[in-house]
């Protein structure tokens, strides 16, 4: 894993899970993740959390990538905000997701001892694999949003993609004092196909992704050590 893997090109976060995110040019990092990444959840009775699919601990909610959140300041000790299609912050998060997905057994829940992550803390994709899927689908438009990365790295050039394969079992430190280690891919769901915002449907992306990978994408990564990452940092191996 010699040389510099690239630098942070966009931070994402996502306050309430499965809602779109939040651009950031800085942030804290710590053994859970981005500080405040989805520590809300949309929770129905059962305790299942909104997402793009059903499993054990998760209730397919479709429409919720047309919303979007955010904190209103820089602390993530308050709840975040919830943005309506329009952009447009709504008074009450649980009262507007209620009347927006037609259910009343739904509420924006804090995360209590169930964790609101489908696998690890952090997502890393790179622009060399963001690249390939954009040349295997052509006339579909795609963007880092529709896997839902935390970091996007800016490669150099002529970088292969899925070259985020090779950094599984390394560490790589960026800006400071942050460490990472990438443990393994996400094996991605029909939500990379929803439409959201400007995105349109498409069953082409996920079709792409499972028929040259295995439906995997990304490096998944556990924090070794904490910091800060900034738009701009340097991802390199140590």
């Amino acid at each position: 894993m010699g040389g510099v893997f690239g630098t942070i090109e966009r931070i994402w976060r996502y306050p309430i899970k499965s809602t779109g995110g939040e651009l950031l040019d800085e942030v804290a990092v710590d053994a859970r993740g981005l500080a405040g990444d989805r520590l809300y959840a949309v929770r129905d009775a059962e305790g299942k959390f909104g997402s793009g699919k059903n499993t054990r601990r998760f209730r397919r909610m479709p429409g919720l990538l047309h919303l979007r959140s955010r904190y209103p300041g820089k602390s993530v000790t308050e709840p975040p905000e919830l943005l309506d299609p329009d952009g447009v912050p709504v008074p009450d998060p649980t009262a507007y997701v209620r009347r927006y997905l037609g259910r009343n057994d739904v509420e924006v829940a804090r995360e209590g001892t169930i964790s609101h992550f489908d696998q690890l803390p952090l997502s890393v994709l790179t622009t060399a694999t963001l690249d390939w899927v954009r040349a295997a689908v052509p006339g579909v438009p795609v963007d880092e949003r529709r896997f839902r990365p935390n970091l996007l790295v800016r490669t150099p050039p002529g970088t292969p993609a899925f070259v985020e394969d090779e950094w599984f079992g390394g560490t790589a430190r960026i800006g400071g004092a942050l460490r990472l280690r990438f443990e393994r891919s996400s094996e991605r769901c029909v939500m990379t196909n929803e439409a959201q915002q400007d995105l349109p449907h498409s069953p082409l992306v996920l079709r792409a992704v499972a028929q040259a990978h295995d439906m995997r994408l990304d490096a998944l990564a556990t924090v070794v050590h904490p910091g800060r990452v900034r738009v701009g940092d340097t991802v390199e191996p140590v």
